[in-house]
């Protein structure tokens, strides 16, 4: 049996959130991993909320969706398969769990004889309760390629009553009656980019099985939202507000949310989430705010969110054992993001009361006011839409996007000296860009090692003359302001991770040339920013590259003080401290970082003092090159 893992997934861009079992055995399904076990058991915590598996806006509409939940799962690695799988599975739901063989149905796969055959003649299942459904119901895929295979799922009859009445329903149906319970896929297949599936050599097993779900099943509840680890916090969150919680009530909507988001914020934060706006932080923001105003829709005016979580952490802290000591952290963090969004949440609403009450017979939000909504005062789209779908209304979200991407055009900076409010510079280094990589030319960078070199060659060449940007072979001071230089060697430092590009000079073939700044505008390109003094700068030419070493050493000074900034935060202020930008140059650095409130004098002074003794205490400076993956086992923090 293995631990569930992280709700943030290890190594996996392509996710937002574990949202199942496999996630964390994906890399031994896909044969780059292997374990010393062949056979695992989890209850996996996952979140389903942004990206692909979104049930967010489903929550407390239905009856079983949630944006946290805990999946229970049995893999095998190449080891046991079909046969072993289904009786395991059979054994477990009717011996151990005791469910009634004549409640059960299954499926399979339309194509897949031998599981039928097995769930009929080893299992002893009546045919008449074994029903063969499409690719869309009973064929699993990790993705467009890759692993996949049939799956066979497991469904229990919950009676008439949960029906829709309809004469033709059964397994299948989209009512309550018959519930599918418990998913077993066989990945024996690998699928090639033409869709043609190919054996695998060792077939393998992933089931998954929602907590929530059985336990609603086992304890006859008519959703989730009433089983035991759901109703303690639901009733707490009716006390808060001076009410008493009636599972059987018509208005408990509110209540199923902000359970639902208490759990969520809970594990996520307690995971290293925290809020902001983008990515995970984003969705753990909105979660919060749409907990807090359904707060309000139930008479919640205060905070109260950092007590639903405390519940939560009671309810849940006997199973999740590190629950109880990031107690205080979570809640803290909880306090915070839902104070600051108090202070503007009366006013939004105020100003969407007014915007609605102009609308006359249009029955459409403007995506300006939705967007200035967003901006101004903090409200997710999604949070706008729902506010509007209850008084009738919809969202012009087109427009909304429309005016997030003018913001963005707008905000972006343009580079200092670059024809500004023209794409001819970026045209141009993207061209440069792609001509690099058709003719495989390598680009090196030796400014880690040395300050100046004669060994790189000129490439390629802008020149800058009123305001208007074009490529040429040669260019000197007699016809140009400005020259971008990209040498295929260059000892410049281009601007990045918030440092400033490098300054300095180039010379040679009686060109000289002072170099005021260096960037990466395009993937791989470092462009050198050149105000030509005297003589003609070639194409092909190799010329001698020198670095400001005075204030290439003051930035490197501040660069790594940087780094001790960001060990000492974490140091004093906890280890979710991530640095969100920075800017390093001769002068001074800024250094940009996440935290939940501002910080004390108190805490301010601890700082100081602990990168003072650093400081003092003149450590010796190593350099070691590794994988990003060893450097994090290491210790690494900023990349």
């Amino acid at each position: 049996v293995q631990d569930s893992s992280s709700l943030v997934p290890s190594n996996d861009p392509t996710l937002l959130f574990v949202n199942a079992g496999m996630v964390q055995f994906k890399d031994v399904f896909l044969g780059k991993d292997r374990r010393a076990y062949t056979r695992a058991a989890t209850s996996q915590k996952c979140v389903r909320a942004g990206g692909k598996h979104n049930d967010l806006e489903n929550v407390g509409y239905t009856a079983r969706h949630h944006t946290f939940f805990e999946m229970l799962g049995n893999f095998s690695f190449g080891d046991y398969f079909k046969q072993d799988a289904i009786r395991y599975a059979w054994d477990f739901i009717t011996k151990e769990l005791k469910l009634p063989v004549d409640k059960l149905y299954v499926t399979v796969y339309k194509d897949d004889d031998e599981a039928a055959l097995i769930w009929e003649k080893e299992i002893g299942v009546d045919p008449k309760r074994i029903y063969r459904f499409g690719e869309k119901d009973n064929f699993w895929s990790m993705g467009d390629t890759g692993p996949c295979g049939p799956c066979t799922e497991l469904f229990v009859d919950r009676g008439a009553k949960y029906g829709c009445g309809k004469s033709t329903c059964e397994v299948g149906c989209d009512c309550d009656r018959y519930m599918e319970f418990w998913n077993l896929v066989f990945m024996q297949f690998n699928r090639d980019a033409e869709g043609v599936l190919h054996p695998l050599p060792k077939p393998s097993v992933d089931t998954g099985m929602g907590l929530e779900r059985i336990a609603s099943i086992l304890q006859e509840t008519e959703t989730n939202y009433e089983i035991d680890s759901f109703i303690g916090i639901l009733e707490n969150i009716a006390k808060l507000a001076g009410h008493k919680y009636d599972p059987k009530g018509t208005s408990n909507f509110p209540y199923r949310v902000i359970a639902d988001h208490s759990r969520a914020m809970t594990f996520l934060i307690g995971d290293g989430v925290m809020p902001s706006n983008e990515g995970r932080g984003y969705v753990l923001r909105r979660i919060i705010r749409r907990a807090v105003r359904y707060g309000k829709k139930i008479g919640l005016e205060r905070t109260f969110l950092a007590e639903t979580c405390g519940y939560v952490i009671d309810q849940m802290k006997d199973a999740y054992t590190d629950l109880e000591g990031k107690r205080s952290f979570i809640l803290r963090v909880v306090q915070a993001e839902e104070e600051q969004f108090l202070k503007t949440l009366e006013r939004g609403l105020n100003l969407l009361d007014e915007e609605v009450a102009k609308l006359g017979e249009s029955k459409m939000l403007s995506g300006e006011v939705a967007f200035r909504l967003y901006d101004t005062f903090g409200f997710p789209i999604d949070l706008t839409r729902v506010i509007c779908e209850e008084q009738g209304l919809t969202v012009d979200e087109p427009g909304f996007e429309q005016a997030m991407l003018r913001q963005k055009t707008q905000s972006r900076q343009h580079w200092k000296g670059g024809a500004a409010g023209d794409n001819t510079l970026d045209d141009l280094f993207k061209e440069i860009a792609n001509e690099v990589r058709e003719k495989n030319l390598s680009l090196g960078f030796v400014g880690y090692d040395a300050n100046e070199t004669e060994e790189g060659r000129l490439i390629a060449l802008i020149q800058e003359k009123d305001g208007k940007a074009v490529r040429c072979d040669f260019a000197g001071s007699d016809a140009s302001d400005y020259l971008y230089a990209i040498f295929d060697i260059t000892p410049f430092y281009g601007e990045g991770g918030g440092q400033v590009g490098d300054k300095g000079s180039i010379k040679g073939h009686g060109f000289e040339g002072e170099v005021f700044d260096a960037k990466k505008p395009a993937d791989g390109l470092t462009v050198v920013h050149v105000k030509p003094i005297k003589g003609t700068m070639k194409v092909g030419e190799s010329y001698l590259q020198a670095t400001d070493l005075g204030l290439r050493s003051l930035t490197a000074r501040n660069h790594t003080a940087t780094h001790m900034l960001h060990w000492a935060l974490r140091h004093v202020l906890g280890d979710h401290v991530k640095q969100a930008g920075s800017l390093v140059n001769p002068e001074m650095f800024r250094f940009d970082f996440s935290h939940f409130q501002a910080v004390t004098e108190e805490e301010l002074q601890k700082i100081e003092d602990l990168i003072n003794e650093r400081i003092f205490t003149d450590l010796p400076v190593s350099k070691k090159e590794m994988k990003k993956e060893e450097a994090v086992a290491a210790g690494a923090i900023a990349m």
